[in-house]
């Protein structure tokens, strides 16, 4: 199943699961059924794999500027995240509005995040596996993030301090970061 979100080119997909008494089965990805839906998605080159050990623990908000910006296609493999994608395409009609999605192991969805969007997560069960797959390649260059506490988020953990890297902790402000990402709007 395939749904549109709160933000235009987000999208909210779930493969079907296919179970029996030994488990289930599923595609996390097929190209040529996405097509069949009339969606179509970019190549992906790049599959990544994290592990966040604590609750509560936040990772982004990430993005890779041009010319390596990147799309992702986010899965959780293992427990459940809160998963967040911010519009930051410059003249876009959603520009700084944000959408947030749990992904879990348990419900299988995934969140198509294109480029022009920050992305981050925070975990809601310990040992949550995020895998997704990267429209480009990693370019230390061009990577970026925007404090995770700095767009209006309503984070679903509020009681507990999150676990958060020095990196993650020093990023720009969402009032000071200039984007450079540009709205194309789709016909």
């Amino acid at each position: 199943m395939i749904e549109s979100t709160t933000l235009q080119d987000v999208l909210r997909i779930t493969p079907p699961r296919f179970g029996d008494h030994r488990g289930f089965f599923s595609e996390s990805w097929n190209k040529k059924r996405l097509a069949d839906a009339g969606f179509s998605l970019p190549e992906f080159v790049q599959d990544n794999h994290s592990l966040s050990r604590e609750v509560g623990t936040v990772r982004g908000l990430h993005f890779q500027s041009p010319p390596h910006a990147q799309g992702k296609l986010v899965r959780c493999g293992r427990g459940k995240i809160f998963d967040v994608a911010v519009d930051v395409r410059k003249g876009s009609p959603s520009y700084g509005q944000w959408h947030g999605e749990e992904l879990s192991f348990d419900n299988g969805v995934q969140l198509w995040i294109p480029a022009g969007f920050l992305h981050g997560f925070m975990t809601l069960e310990p040992d949550s596996e995020i895998v997704y797959k990267c429209t480009d390649h990693y370019v230390p260059d061009c990577d970026g993030a925007v404090k995770w506490d700095s767009c209006g988020i309503s984070w679903p953990i509020e009681e507990i301090t999150p676990v958060i890297s020095e990196k993650d902790d020093q990023a720009q402000s969402f009032d000071r970061f200039e984007t450079p990402f540009v709205y194309e709007a789709t016909v």
